[in-house]
């Protein structure tokens, strides 16, 4: 296996690098680098420019309008755009739903969603919806045989979230955001030809799409430039008259936290190199979810650390960046607070570590 990029994959590098630098903003790079709430306007703005440059699928074939990247191209984007201070890109149809159509679903939904003609009728209710109250449309698994064991009875349907008796309630978290939300169904009618697959045959193409974002959780990228944030926090706080990065206990901290990612990162290139070979995520998925949700929470950790008290207040005002909003310390302390709080989710979505711990016990150990 190599983990080495060639000169044609440093060659895609400088050509991303380039991109990033000539179009994404100085406004939007600055909240990101900076660990500021970053609007739904700044990421559609940027989606709406990697899709003039035909980038706007970056792990989409090109038969569906991707950029046809392999999967080190994508892993070298990703990490590029992270260290440049892209916003994330929502990973829900790209990453989730988009690879689950394109495997299961037939030519019409591939396409877009053939007219009406039978329904299925959904009642029920899930919670913690990441960003609900922006979407067009949501992906739901859902009960439709109930006589047979739980897995075997699910199927996988598309939903347009206009429909009548869908609710979207947005929940308030610690942060102050409204970042997630509860999503009611009253009777909602969806076209038979909105099911991807099989019937009851969900439970398969849930877990394919699992794998997909299991691995993307682990956010190498992301941690990469968090850990050049905190490491740049670090040299400007003072510990006995010196910069906290020359404290030989924090040190040690952020070099610990610096050695896992970089294990993280070679694990990621393993399952890379796997998927370029058409094999799907399997446990491994589970290794990087686990590793890199407590890596990024060690990193929010770190930085709460490096500033002290000045991490505890998080006026929304200067997340937001609104006219009043004062910072409480150094301008770079103000976001601390409100992302340690945010990134606890981490280690409980897309399936909770505990529970990738269990997989990872029976499908690579054996127990």
């Amino acid at each position: 296996m190599e983990l080495t990029f060639t000169s044609e994959e440093l060659a895609f590098r400088d050509e991303v690098r380039a991109f990033l630098a000539m179009s994404l903003s100085a406004d939007t790079r600055r909240k990101v680098l900076e660990g500021l709430e970053v609007s739904r306007d700044d990421t559609l703005r940027w989606q709406q420019t990697l899709h003039r440059r035909g980038w706007g699928g970056p792990n989409w074939p090109r038969e569906f309008g991707g950029t046809g990247w392999d999967p080190v191209q994508q892993y070298i984007f990703e990490e590029e755009s992270a260290a440049a201070g892209a916003p994330r890109l929502l990973p829900f149809g790209l990453k989730m739903v988009g690879p689950v159509i394109m495997r299961f679903g037939n030519a019409a939904q591939q396409k877009r969603f053939l007219p009406r003609i039978l329904h299925y009728v959904v009642n029920g209710q899930k919670t913690w919806i990441t960003l609900a109250q922006h979407a067009n449309w949501i992906f739901c698994l859902v009960r439709t045989d109930p006589a047979v064991k739980k897995q075997a009875g699910i199927s996988f349907l598309l939903i347009d979230m206009k429909t009548p008796g869908v609710t979207v309630r947005p929940i308030t978290l610690l942060d102050g955001s409204q970042e997630v939300n509860e999503v009611w169904f009253e009777d909602v009618e969806v076209p038979l030809e909105n099911r991807v697959g099989e019937e009851n045959g969900g439970w398969t193409y849930a877990k394919f799409l699992l794998g997909h974002e299991r691995t993307n959780i682990a956010g190498v990228g992301y941690s990469k430039r968090e850990l050049a944030r905190l490491k740049r926090i670090a040299s400007e706080e003072r510990k006995d008259g010196r910069p906290l990065l020359q404290d030989p206990a924090f040190a040690a901290r952020l070099a610990q936290v610096e050695i896992d990612l970089m294990a993280l990162e070679i694990t990621n290139l393993r399952v890379l190199a796997a998927e370029a070979e058409r094999r799907a995520p399997g446990a491994e998925a589970s290794l990087l979810k686990i590793k890199g949700t407590e890596i990024q929470q060690d990193l929010s950790e770190l930085m709460m650390h490096a500033v002290g008290p000045y991490a505890l207040p998080f006026p929304r005002e200067v997340m937001l960046e609104r006219s009043g909003g004062a910072s409480i310390g150094p301008a770079y302390a103000s976001p601390l607070a409100a992302t340690y709080l945010n990134l606890r989710k981490a280690s409980i979505y897309g399936g909770s570590n505990e529970i990738q711990k269990n997989i990872i016990a029976q499908m690579i150990l054996g127990l």
